[in-house]
């Protein structure tokens, strides 16, 4: 059961990146979240800034940027460190296998998995896009564990019905669908009704 929110929580929710490959997913999150005026706390682990380097033209510096707080993720005594903190939940995207294990047992070692772990006790919604194939029977049963104690496992599978003509078109549309999850509204994840009603049969075929 998901908790209600607080006055003020509904425009607050945490960001986190990992360092698993897809760091495209959270720099997107948070560039909707900044176009819809939601209040954003990044937290990013050391790895995701080495994947920054590698997978986008992205200074560190511009990614924060993008968010309205900037929480080292050796700072365990941040206010999304705590329960009274009130927030509409968590996204981690990328969430890497790692990440995804001290969340699943419990084992915070860090800001971004101790975040993840208020949010859970705290019956708020947390979202793992888990980033990693092909699994194996400890991955899974790491993310049973996970939606076990309320977390929602969800991939950045891509939807190919909207033809999506870029990799942005692919992760925006990913990130959209995460955030209607979330239950905040926005215009970035084509509609299935609204992308196939062109293409209903007229009754000649």
């Amino acid at each position: 059961m998901v908790a209600p929110m607080s006055m003020g929580s509904n425009r607050r929710l945490i960001v986190g990146i990992s360092g698993a490959s897809g760091i495209a997913y959270g720099v997107c999150a948070l560039r909707i979240l900044q176009s819809l005026s939601i209040e954003t706390h990044l937290v990013m682990t050391r790895s995701a800034t080495v994947a920054l380097g590698h997978e986008l033209p992205l200074k560190l510096r511009e990614v924060h940027a993008l968010a309205s707080v900037v929480h080292r993720n050796d700072d365990v005594g941040a206010s999304i460190a705590s329960g009274s903190y009130p927030t509409l939940g968590m996204l981690i995207a990328p969430c890497s296998i790692r990440s995804l294990s001290e969340i699943a047992y419990g084992v915070t070692s860090s800001l971004i998995t101790r975040a993840a772990d208020v949010v859970l006790k705290e019956r708020r919604r947390l979202i793992l896009m888990v980033r990693e194939t092909p699994l194996h029977l400890g991955h899974l049963r790491a993310m049973t564990h996970a939606a076990e104690a309320g977390a929602i496992i969800m991939p950045p599978v891509p939807a190919l019905y909207a033809r999506p003509a870029s990799i942005d078109e692919l992760v925006t549309h990913t990130v959209g669908r995460a955030l209607d999850v979330l239950g905040i509204d926005n215009t970035a994840a084509a509609r299935w009704g609204e992308v196939t009603s062109a293409k209903q049969p007229t009754g000649d075929d």
